[in-house]
């Protein structure tokens, strides 16, 4: 279950280097890059918060799957891990390449990255319920 730790604090750290990247970006451009480098700042901005709400639900279903004695499935825990940094990152291509939608591989990784997430926190939040 650490992995969702980990995963939490990965995802902190993803969250601030998006800020700081949106703010360099968009306040302080390098010479050469500017409007260049960030296309939508919506996407990112929706990245970041994503990230942070992944965080907050990776260490939640830690705290909480800990408070009551269960020890979660590896299994469950990776798809929740890998889930948290999956979903955002499809908001940081977009906004970095917004015509990226048309490729077929990004439909793949996009459906793929949901499916894991919703497995993950499916297959943990059966098994809370059926604790309590």
């Amino acid at each position: 279950m650490e992995i969702m730790l980990k995963a939490g604090v990965g995802m902190i750290f993803a969250t601030l280097a998006l800020g700081w990247l949106g703010t360099f970006a968009r306040w302080l451009p390098i010479p050469g890059l500017e409007g260049g480098l960030i296309k939508d700042y919506g996407l990112m901005i929706k990245a970041h918060v994503d990230f942070v709400l992944m965080a907050l639900l990776n260490f939640t279903f830690y705290v909480v799957a800990k408070s009551v004695g269960i020890d979660l499935p590896v299994e469950a825990c990776w798809m929740i891990a890998i889930g948290g940094f999956t979903n955002p990152s499809v908001f940081v291509i977009a906004s970095l390449k917004p015509d990226f939608w048309q490729f077929m591989w990004v439909k793949i990784y996009t459906v793929a990255s949901f499916i894991i997430s919703t497995i993950g926190f499916g297959w943990a939040s059966i098994i809370l319920f059926n604790a309590v």
